[in-house]
């Protein structure tokens, strides 16, 4: 039995969840040297569709009580948000491997196609993430990561001088900006949502709280995606839409739908009745279609209508993958915008064309509450030029995000409005606390936040600040009415604190991105302090442009209850990962994320307990992270170099070095034999690593491994596996 209490690792999805096979083994034997246990816990969107109808235990619950826990310690690596056709492909895998499971019903229409339907949609989207986030986050570039960046820029492309590029949000009183409302709960009470006085939902409010209100007008948004369209054929600009389809599970898929046929609207027209008769959803977007009409008689004639439009060029359509064909539409979860926009700022303000040319863009982001921020971002490098690697700045990130903290909606208390009305917002004693007149098809929203999370939020914005001593910004617009009640709360609890001395500011999205971005081309730094989705969009755009991947980034979240969960970066590349390492036996996720994040649970844990093995174990750690960046031993991205599995062996390698040559003797006197064993033995290691390259390999499914199988796939060299196993 371990002394100390055990760390949990994530079992999760596509290439991370590889990595571990090699990574978690050489961890555990490292660790239990010093009495601490790191186990595993299936949150996979596999194991989650399996708890989900009975056939595996609900290990996503089992985790949210461990974070309420003082002792609670998780790393957590980037899992599938769930988008309805990735949540299909998932089940048809487990059906393939003999589970009996149902299939996912699109069109309920019976009771038990509703039930089937409300199990599964527990798996869609950002389901993850709200479970196992009782506290605010800290990201932040570490500092010897940082430095590695600086003295080895990647690059970044050019802006052109007279660059066409740029963001086109709505604006107006058509989007969920420009119809918000918003109040503070004065005490616990139920909260009804009803249309036309039809209950659609009622929560359980709670004093003190932030409630918003808001939608999107449907009519407004078609006529947004009509006037970017014409302004991109006019200024021969690709036209891309950048949505967040697997965080906003309902509200995004319904937008891209919207957009799918605005772009195809003459196809659309013209096959109506043939879409109906198959029962095509545009919000599943041209992968699904293209299952939907498969063997039907018109399905050659519809393809080459929608290829006829893609050909045409007016405007031409950003590409997911032009050598395939694939455009913008494929998929919702293709498009997800705190991966792709970063793409389109470090590409020089272009996307690909069917082609395959780089070719500047217009990024059509409908929502301008996080629209105005990509604006900018574009704005300022067209104006300005491109970044420099080698001497910007950083932003790290204060995020609220605790106890499910929205400001973009929640999934329960989103509404695709099914006639049109008013939607009211009525407290307990019958008073009306917010009204909108809206059409039918609106997309009509509720976000919370609770008040301990947004105290939690400034105490921990008052730290960084101090420790750090650089100016913090709070992300909030005045003119926002969520923001307006987040202004009032954060500024009453700064008074709490002594910020003498401290650069503490308010300002609106498109001023906030300003400063941070003038500091950074300064080569100075800030901390962003913002509400839970912007936290996303920032902490993947500025590590993409600094680093080269947000996956480089601490991820830490100091729990409410006193414990720890540790993030690991984004995965947002994982899928083509996964694809080159079934194809050629090359794994080029690099798992410094978790070497980071390892280190940050491990440094809690001896702290907390005062445990001086452990704070030695640690520290070995730290020294090997900066050995694996100072030997740039991060893999290569092509077959025939050194992947994932040989910076595992590198890692574990310093890491024992260290250890021999620590100021711990029970551990100098353990590792000194490993280290020598792992150094002498590296010639040999490297070429049973090596002799896996460039081949084919089966690892059992793509959403559901086989264990045996990938193991042997990501742990090739028994010389390595003897010396770890012997631990």
């Amino acid at each position: 039995m371990s002394k100390l209490p055990k760390i949990i690792w994530s079992k999760i999805d596509e290439a991370p969840a590889l990595a571990t096979y090699s990574l978690l083994p050489i961890v555990n034997a490292f660790t239990k040297a010093a009495g601490v246990e790191v186990v595993t816990s299936d949150i996979s969107l596999a194991g989650r569709v399996l708890a989900a109808m009975g056939l595996a235990e609900d290990e996503l619950s089992k985790l949210g009580e461990v974070v309420l826990q003082p002792d609670g310690n998780i790393i957590k690596l980037p899992n599938v948000s769930a988008s309805a056709g990735q949540l299909k492909d998932c089940i048809a895998e487990l059906q393939s491997q003999g589970y009996k499971i149902p299939n996912y019903p699109e069109n309920p229409t019976t009771d038990e196609e509703k039930e089937i339907q409300a199990k599964y949609s527990t798996c869609l989207g950002s389901a993850v993430n709200p479970v196992l986030r009782e506290g605010n986050s800290d990201r932040r570039a570490a500092v010897a990561v940082k430095k590695f960046a600086q003295k080895n820029p990647h690059k970044l492309r050019p802006f052109a001088a007279n660059s066409k590029a740029h963001v086109a949000h709505m604006e107006g009183k058509g989007d969920f900006y420009g119809n918000e409302k918003s109040v503070t709960l004065d005490k616990d009470q139920k909260v009804v949502i009803a249309l036309n006085g039809k209950e659609l939902k009622t929560i359980n409010g709670v004093a003190s709280e932030v409630l918003d209100g808001t939608f999107m007008s449907v009519s407004a948004l078609k006529a947004f995606y009509k006037k970017t369209i014409e302004d991109a054929k006019a200024k021969d600009v690709i036209w891309s839409l950048h949505l967040k389809a697997t965080m906003m599970k309902i509200s995004d898929p319904i937008m891209f739908g919207y957009g799918f046929i605005a772009f195809f609207e003459d196809v659309f027209a013209k096959y109506a009745d043939t879409f109906k008769e198959v029962g095509v959803n545009p919000n599943m977007g041209m992968s699904d279609l293209e299952k939907k009409i498969k063997g039907h008689a018109k399905e050659a004639e519809i393809k080459a209508a929608f290829q006829a439009v893609v050909e045409a060029d007016a405007p031409k359509i950003a590409m997911v993958d032009s050598d395939k064909g694939t455009t913008n539409f494929n998929a919702s979860n293709d498009i997800i915008i705190d991966a792709s926009m970063p793409v389109v700022v470090r590409e020089g303000g272009k996307q690909w064309d069917r082609t395959g040319a780089a070719l500047e863009t217009v990024a059509v982001i409908p929502d301008s509450t996080y629209g105005m921020f990509h604006e900018e971002m574009v704005a300022d490098c067209v104006k300005n030029g491109q970044y420099d690697v080698a001497t910007m700045g950083t932003m790290q990130n204060i995020g609220l995000m605790a106890q499910k903290a929205e400001e973009y909606g929640s999934h329960p208390t989103t509404f695709e409005l099914p006639e049109a009305g008013t939607v009211t917002v009525t407290a307990e004693d019958g008073t009306v606390l917010m009204s909108f007149e809206c059409e039918a098809g609106d997309i009509w929203r509720m976000s919370r936040a609770k008040d301990i999370p947004i105290r939690d939020w400034v105490k921990l914005t008052v730290e960084r600040t101090r420790l750090e001593g650089i100016p913090a910004v709070f992300w909030l617009d005045e003119n926002r009415a969520h923001d307006a009640q987040m202004i009032k709360k954060a500024k009453t609890y700064l008074a709490d604190y002594d910020t003498a001395g401290l650069d503490i500011q308010f300002m609106d999205i498109t001023s906030a991105t300003r400063f941070t971005n003038g500091r950074i081309r300064q080569g100075k730094n800030t901390i962003a302090v913002t509400g839970n989705v912007l936290r996303d969009h920032l902490t993947d755009m500025y590590p993409i442009l600094e680093l080269g991947t947000s996956a480089k980034m601490l991820s830490i979240v100091p729990l409410l209850a006193g414990g720890g969960l540790y993030e690991t970066g984004a995965g947002g590349s994982a899928p083509k990962h996964v694809e080159q390492f079934v194809k050629e036996g090359h794994l080029r996720w690099d798992s410094l994320g978790e070497f980071l994040a390892l280190a940050e649970s491990l440094r809690f844990l001896g702290q907390k307990h005062s445990d001086e093995k452990l704070k030695a174990l640690t520290a070995a750690l730290d020294v090997a992270n900066d050995g694996y960046l100072d030997n740039n031993k991060e893999p290569g991205r092509k077959a025939g170099e050194p992947d994932n599995k040989a910076s595992h062996f590198f890692l574990a390698q310093y890491w024992a070095k260290a250890l021999a040559e620590g100021s711990n003797a029970e551990l100098a006197a353990k590792f000194a034999p490993v280290a020598k064993a792992l150094i002498d033995n590296e010639a040999k290691i490297m070429e049973e690593l090596m002799a896996v390259e460039g081949k084919p390999q089966d690892i059992g499914g793509y959403f559901k491994p086989d264990d045996a199988k990938a193991e042997k796939a990501m742990r090739p060299s028994a010389t390595l596996n003897a010396i770890i196993d012997a631990l």
